[in-house]
């Protein structure tokens, strides 16, 4: 396992490397065969009025999946403690789905996605403000997948919207995680106002 170990605003000690590493080689252990690269991001807040100031965030790359959990509190070590409870468990949802795949091949499900009419006013009273400089970019590779393939990826990446190129339309998606419960899915709109649902 390829362990990388960045810090913000801290000093990566070689306690906090060697605490990193025992905790993450134990959360990682049962997963070797998959896990190819583990980044971990540790950053601390210099904002006194953040309560939970220590932050570390794990990135786990798996047999071309990226699976990520973040965590924060008081203190950096409790930190790297839940972060790498998370990160177990997050391996082991993602090692059953496979597995249960492997065992189910040929059964295939279908997920219908309703279309609701999107409201004129999505602000309300509040005033749009736009963020005054751009401050990182990312970039990654899109290979297509269908909607319950991203469904999956947005559980494994611990976020709440996943942009995903979609293998029916070859069109950029994002899925997100309602507020109300459940998943909404954001589909670009052809000249004629309609949700383009055809195939290229």
């Amino acid at each position: 396992m390829k362990l990388l170990i960045q810090g913000n605003n801290i000093a990566v000690t070689e306690a906090i490397h060697n605490y990193v590493e025992e905790k993450l080689e134990k959360a990682v252990k049962h997963y070797n065969n998959i896990t190819t690269k583990v980044d971990v991001h540790l950053s601390v807040a210099r904002n006194a009025r953040i309560a939970e100031k220590h932050k570390a965030e794990v990135t786990v790359y798996a047999n071309g999946t990226v699976i990520r959990a973040q965590e924060g509190s008081e203190n950096l070590y409790a930190s790297i403690d839940l972060v790498s409870d998370k990160i177990a468990r997050q391996l082991r949802k993602y090692k059953e789905k496979h597995e249960d795949k492997k065992t189910h091949a040929g059964a295939k499900t279908a997920a219908i996605v309703t279309e609701e009419p999107v409201k004129e006013d999505l602000i309300g009273d509040r005033a749009p403000v736009l963020p005054g400089e751009v401050v990182r970019m990312k970039y990654f590779s899109m290979p297509p997948m269908s909607i319950e393939e991203a469904q999956e990826q947005l559980q494994l990446v611990d976020h709440d919207f996943y942009m995903f190129r979609n293998s029916e339309t070859q069109e950029i998606n994002v899925i997100y995680l309602r507020n109300h419960g459940g998943y909404g899915v954001i589909q670009p709109r052809n000249g004629n106002g309609h949700a383009n649902n055809s195939a290229k």
